[in-house]
């Protein structure tokens, strides 16, 4: 099954939840961090507890590379555990990669054939050979960065071009030319809602991954309505510390299923 086939299985089922493995190792239970390798044992527990109502999950190559080698290892040993746990889960490597192309080969081959992920996140301001290694793996899907839902996103992609655009509408106008949509993803910040309102329709053939949801303020009700309303069902809205950190006791797991059933509840009363 490719990345795309993955994503078209899980959001017509309306599973639109991607759950963000950025694993603190300070704010996980203090009784996992007294084990041998924490980070993967609470990953492997909020895994478990939240498999049956996820259609994604994203782990941000930062929370394990700043742990050096154990920490690679803990990325690669929980990639492989969410595939032996279900193989149409959707697992998305977010490294935001971007460089001149023979190192943007290296990246694509660790990303996709050495770590087994699904999906890369891509970011774009090099140009279009700095992306291309990534769309060669024609299984996989890339998410380009177009509007972040970062405050600093007004710094650079929100700058007005000569023509009159802005920067990341040129960004997406562009992409959309030189790839197919079933290799194509992009992130949208759901804090940026009146953009989102308004460039909805130019996300058409794109899957998009839709990040803001919950810690950062956006709102996953929102978010759905405005997607389904366009006849968009191809998205999925991240939620990171909000599910996975929703509590620090023994029943962190629980907690963290409780909170993906109340994200997955507002999804579907947004639709009725």
């Amino acid at each position: 099954m490719t990345s795309f086939e993955k994503v078209v299985y899980q959001t017509d089922k309306m599973k639109h939840v991607c759950v963000g493995l950025d694993t603190d190792p300070t704010r996980i239970p203090l009784k996992l961090q007294q084990g041998n390798d924490p980070i993967f044992t609470f990953n492997k527990e909020i895994i478990d507890a939240t498999l049956d109502g996820a259609a994604a999950y994203k782990l941000n190559f930062a929370f394990y590379e700043s742990h050096g080698i154990d920490g690679i290892s803990t990325l690669k040993r929980t990639v492989d555990y969410i595939k032996s746990k279900d193989e149409q889960i959707i697992i998305i490597g977010d490294a935001k990669r971007g460089d001149i192309g023979n190192t943007s080969k290296m990246y694509a081959e660790a990303i996709f054939n050495e770590f087994g992920f699904d999906c890369s996140t891509l970011a774009p301001y090099m140009g279009k050979d700095s992306l291309d290694p990534f769309f060669e793996f024609q299984d996989k899907l890339n998410f380009v960065l177009v509007l972040t839902s970062n405050k600093g996103s007004e710094d650079f992609e929100k700058l007005i071009l000569e023509s009159g655009k802005p920067l990341y509408k040129e960004v997406l106008s562009r992409i959309k030319t030189w790839y197919p949509s079933s290799s194509l993803g992009t992130v949208f910040g759901a804090t940026n809602i009146e953009n989102l309102k308004e460039d909805l329709s130019e996300l058409s053939g794109t899957t998009v991954l839709v990040p803001g949801v919950g810690a950062q303020g956006g709102s996953a009700e929102q978010v759905t309505k405005l997607f389904y309303t366009y006849g968009h069902k191809r998205f999925l809205i991240n939620s990171s510390r909000n599910i996975i950190f929703a509590s620090n006791g023994v029943d962190f797991s629980e907690r963290a299923a409780q909170e993906l059933i109340k994200l997955n509840t507002e999804i579907k009363q947004a639709l009725v």
